[in-house]
């Protein structure tokens, strides 16, 4: 029996449990609150059946350390805080105690702030602009410690911008949410959250120990994707906004203020990932045939 366990239950972690195999005979995930593991008990979850457990980063549960006891591999997709990350905070003397086969570790291309558009990789020295981008940086920083203290492989994943199923410029479009911001120059890198769960999965498949850029092989500008969704959806784009007039909140302004190309080729090489979606046009016409953006 292998034994998942996910902290963090949120749209990248259940496409883990959608693609992790059958020889996984048991999965245990977190949520925040004790009435919403009750829910979600109620029920398979991605056609899986799950162990729910209220986890809210302040302390362990019984249930929670029995669980760490028996998890072979664990999937950290909880995110840190001004005080770090709550994993580590409630649960590392459980995880010491425990060690798991190998651990992957969700964190962001954000922790290489701004370079101007240029290329960026692994061994870019990180230099967060945000601070919710610097408490991914710690939380990096902790975990790595932590397996070099207890011989386990952690394998940090920096993802880019997340889409997929439900959560894409067609759905956005067909909401009326959809707005096609222009900064000259401005470049993001995106990842089809299945190509998160390939990632994952091989991480853990070759207690991968060390820091992986997921992402995929196109850095486009923004408005380009709303573009050729509307064009999919046979429907006009939205106008054309300068971003200096976007009226954006703080954090959407903070987006847009690093702008870098993250280069994927680690990925390919020492996790052996082919991506499902390589690009965004390839991305949105699948999920335009899967009904996303319909009306």
């Amino acid at each position: 029996m292998t034994h998942l366990l996910v902290f963090g239950l949120g749209y990248s972690s259940r496409a883990v449990l959608r693609a992790t195999p059958a020889a996984t005979t048991r999965i245990t995930a977190t949520v925040r609150s004790a009435e919403r593991a009750a829910a979600l008990s109620s029920a398979p979850v991605e056609g899986r059946a799950v162990t729910m457990l209220p986890f809210d980063g302040t302390a362990l549960s019984s249930d929670l350390a029995a669980a760490i006891d028996t998890a072979d591999h664990i999937l950290v997709s909880a995110p840190p805080d001004e005080a770090g990350d709550p994993v580590l905070r409630a649960c590392a003397v459980a995880l010491a105690a425990h060690p798991a086969k190998a651990i992957a570790y969700l964190s962001t291309v954000g922790v290489y702030g701004d370079h101007a558009g240029g290329w960026v990789d692994e061994t870019t020295e990180p230099r967060p602009a945000s601070p919710r981008s610097f408490e991914r940086l710690e939380a990096e920083r902790a975990w790595t410690a932590y397996g070099a203290a207890h011989g386990v492989p952690v394998a940090i994943l920096r993802l880019s911008g997340i889409y997929g199923p439900g959560q894409n410029a067609l759905v956005n479009l067909a909401r009326g949410t959809a707005r096609r911001i222009i900064k000259p120059g401005q470049v993001f890198n995106r990842i089809y959250v299945d190509d998160i769960a390939q990632a994952v999965l091989a991480s853990f498949a070759r207690r991968y120990n060390g820091i992986v850029n997921v992402t995929d092989d196109e850095p486009s500008p923004p408005q380009d994707v709303i573009t050729y969704a509307a064009e999919l959806m046979g429907v006009p784009p939205p106008p054309e906004v300068p971003f200096e007039e976007s009226g954006l909140s703080p954090m959407g302004r903070s987006f847009y203020g690093e702008c870098k190309r993250v280069s994927n080729m680690r990925l390919k090489t020492e996790l052996s990932v082919k991506l499902l979606h390589p690009n965004f046009k390839a991305a949105l016409r699948a999920l335009a045939a899967g009904g996303d953006g319909r009306r």
